[in-house]
């Protein structure tokens, strides 16, 4: 039987260190499957269309050039 533990760390000398709160469900010996997800952010830069395609601006009514331009 699998469970997950779920946790952020930073790689230190290579290693990744497992916080105290799991080290007793993680056993020295056991057999475990990691599955690592890199966050990197700088490589994920989103163009501004896309952007505001997945977080449209939601305005009421019509908005006038002027009021378009003051945003």
């Amino acid at each position: 039987m699998l469970n997950a533990v779920e946790f952020q760390a930073k790689i230190q000398n290579g290693l990744i260190q497992i916080p105290d709160e799991y080290k007793q469900e993680l056993g020295e010996g056991d057999d475990i499957k990691v599955i690592v997800l890199l966050n990197k952010k700088s490589s994920q830069k989103q163009d501004i269309i896309d952007e505001l395609t997945e977080n449209p601006i939601q305005v009421n009514g019509v908005l006038s050039r002027e009021q378009i331009y003051n945003r």
